[in-house]
């Protein structure tokens, strides 16, 4: 049976011994005279005897989907005969992987020797007894722990505080999970970043204004020694993002502002969700949009009025984006005026304030620390955002500030460098691997500031 299947069955047997840990729960009850003799509510200990079955059970799946792979691929190749043995590491790779293409049917057998057709039989053989053995002990666990949970179900059991023990080391796993991932991504980045800077000058990356990472295979060809200053990709991105957040931010505040305090709570209901679908749209489709329709519109309204606007412009690119981030910062700052308390606008509006002037001098105020915290999120989201540039604004790394003319930005750049076979001892690939190492620093210093401007704001007006 599959983990995914095994999975499945093992949901199936917690809800099976969660039942039978709730009646055994009130069962054990009955002769003290009810559920209040109990030290924990009936569902602590269904719960207790769900958490036997599932945790060793899960526990056991784990470990055997990480070594079995191991075990089964030595007991293979040390059973093969000694005509085929491999003699290094480069043919053990190779022969292992022409066994697991016959035994998989990517390979005809016909052009194989018959030592690996047998080792390939064998080697489905092995997985078959391997499942077979995995589903068994899988299953004896989850039901032996089932038992044993719903066995120790008995009044003065302290279900409660081993349950929400349970919980808390679930919680403190997850945490330190996201914990892990997030300091494996900065190494790995941090890591191949420090190898670029190896072979290129940091100074020349940071301040270096021309950018052309092809190397060439000869040192004759044109090309050949590279340029990697970051500047025109850095100037790139910084007007993009100017231009989206000068479309997004004016739009999606006066928009949070009308839903949030002039808008009837019918046209609400509608217009905030048909506004919110502008979040669900793929970036591709923006992509479309921008390329087919805004680019041709900019180009042809510019050369009305004798102006040189390329095909492909950081202007297009940015309104698009702008469009495409207006939910972000509309819904959050939304979400913030109306959770400011209506004793603040009701004693503004007894001082004699206008509604206006309310909104100007108190409700916008107090509800800054939202408002700044959308707008930096719909900053990095600017920053980050690939498929409308690549489509709208180009890739060639223009340093100008001519919003008419294309330009690229750092994720555009990233994902070039790392389309198709790559060689990772080359500058070419690590620029990519710096590029992001940039990347990853400006949005944690957008994500510092905007917590130090909440965190200002909020002490302010609480």
């Amino acid at each position: 049976m599959q983990a995914g299947n095994l999975v499945l069955l093992l949901v199936a047997l917690g809800a099976v011994f969660y039942f039978f840990g709730w009646r055994r729960s009130y069962a054990v009850s009955a002769p003290l005279g009810g559920v209040r003799h109990l030290h924990s509510l009936p569902g602590y200990y269904a719960s207790l005897a769900a958490v036997w079955c599932v945790l060793p059970a899960l526990a056991l799946l784990g470990l055997w989907l990480i070594i079995d792979d191991a075990v089964i691929r030595t007991n293979l190749m040390a059973s093969l005969p000694s005509s085929i043995q491999p003699a290094n590491e480069v043919d053990y790779n190779l022969l292992l992987n022409q066994i697991r293409n016959v035994a998989g049917g990517a390979l005809n057998p016909a052009f194989v020797p018959a030592e690996v057709v047998a080792a390939a039989e064998q080697l489905v053989a092995m997985q078959a007894r391997n499942q077979q053995m995995m589903s068994i002990a899988f299953v004896s666990i989850a039901v032996l722990g089932g038992v044993w949970g719903w066995s120790r179900v008995q009044p003065r059991l302290r279900a409660r505080q081993q349950v929400e023990s349970v919980m808390k080391w679930m919680l403190m796993g997850s945490a330190t999970v996201a914990i892990l991932t997030t300091l494996g991504i900065v190494l790995s980045v941090l890591f191949e970043s420090i190898r670029f800077f190896q072979k290129v000058s940091p100074v020349e990356f940071l301040f270096g204004l021309q950018w052309s990472p092809q190397i060439a295979l000869r040192a004759d060809q044109v090309g050949a020694t590279g340029a990697f200053g970051a500047v025109p990709l850095f100037a790139g991105t910084l007007l993009i993002s100017f231009i989206a957040m000068c479309v997004a931010v004016p739009v999606g505040l006066m928009s949070a502002i009308y839903l949030a305090e002039y808008a009837h709570r019918n046209v609400r209901a509608w217009a905030k969700p048909i506004l919110e679908i502008l979040a669900g749209v793929p970036t591709v489709v923006y992509g479309f949009f921008a390329a087919l329709t805004v680019a041709p519109a900019i180009r042809g309204f510019g050369e009305s009025m004798g102006l040189t606007v390329a095909s492909e412009s950081a202007l297009a690119a940015g309104l698009v984006m702008g469009i495409m981030i207006i939910p972000f910062i509309s819904s959050l700052a939304d979400d913030v005026i109306t959770a400011v308390p209506r004793a603040m606008r009701d004693g503004s509006l007894a001082l004699g304030a206008t509604q206006s002037e309310t909104i100007k001098r108190v409700v916008i105020p107090a509800a800054l620390p939202g408002i700044m915290g959308g707008i930096l999120l719909a900053v990095s989201r600017a920053i980050g955002e690939t498929m409308i540039v690549v489509m709208a604004a180009g890739l060639a790394a223009n340093l100008t500030a001519n919003p008419l003319e294309a330009v690229t930005t750092i994720t555009v750049q990233i994902v070039t460098l790392l389309v198709g076979d790559q060689e990772f001892d080359s500058a070419k690939t690590l620029a990519a691997f710096a590029l992001g190492l940039m990347l990853f620093i400006v949005t944690l210093g957008l994500n510092v500031i905007a917590l130090k401007i909440v965190k200002k704001y909020r002490e302010q007006y609480e």
